[in-house]
């Protein structure tokens, strides 16, 4: 299992993520890993929008899936 960086700019509305890391085995299973709910309405993109960088190699107790997600600082204008 490796570890990967997912990313995705489709998506950008408010409570949204941008990112996450996963464990996943293959870049095509880190880009099926979704980070919230996909499509319209949701907190992620479709998976042929995900970006994905592998990063490093999972250590043997890490089970596939989201290691952790974040989101890009919102800043509002009142």
């Amino acid at each position: 299992m490796k570890l990967y960086l997912i990313t995705q700019d489709k998506v950008t509305s408010y409570d949204t993520y941008d990112s996450a890391v996963v464990c996943a085995s293959s870049v095509e299973n880190a880009q099926q890993i979704p980070v919230g709910s996909a499509g319209p309405g949701g907190s992620w993109c479709e998976p042929q929008y995900v970006k994905v960088e592998e990063i490093g190699i999972a250590g043997d107790d890490v089970k596939a899936g989201i290691i952790f997600a974040g989101s890009p600082l919102t800043c509002s204008t009142w």
